[in-house]
């Protein structure tokens, strides 16, 4: 259904450090930087994208929104939360672990990046 998702970063090297701590805890390479300057990760056969905003306005998170990764493990999960935490993300949400939903038992995992998007760990348990 998606092609990619994007996210909008003032200080792209602070991003670079975060996100390629979150990819590479799930066997994800670095990233890297294309001729805009946007810095691209390709993991899984999804894209990934950071960039300034082009409107050369500051950048900013979304309110309510939430970017999800899926995760092979709830052990996968914990190493990205814990990588992110380690790269200057926090934590948010409950701490990582099982919630009942209407789609069955999933294991979460939510962060923040350094810019204030919030992510999420996503293994479905069931």
């Amino acid at each position: 259904m998606f092609s990619h998702v994007m996210v909008g970063a003032d200080d792209i090297d602070r991003a670079r450090i975060f996100y390629d701590a979150l990819f590479q805890a799930i066997g994800g390479k670095p990233g890297f930087t294309d001729d805009l300057g946007r810095l691209i990760y390709m993991h899984n056969g999804g894209l990934f994208l950071v960039t300034k905003p082009i409107n050369g306005q500051s950048a900013t998170c979304a309110n309510g929104g939430t970017i999800g990764f899926s995760m092979a493990t709830p052990a996968e999960a914990d190493a990205w939360h814990a990588a992110g935490i380690a790269a200057g993300g926090t934590t948010c949400e409950d701490p990582p672990g099982i919630r009942e939903s209407s789609f069955g038992p999933l294991y979460l995992a939510y962060l923040r990046d350094p810019s204030g998007n919030k992510l999420c760990a996503m293994h479905r348990a069931g």
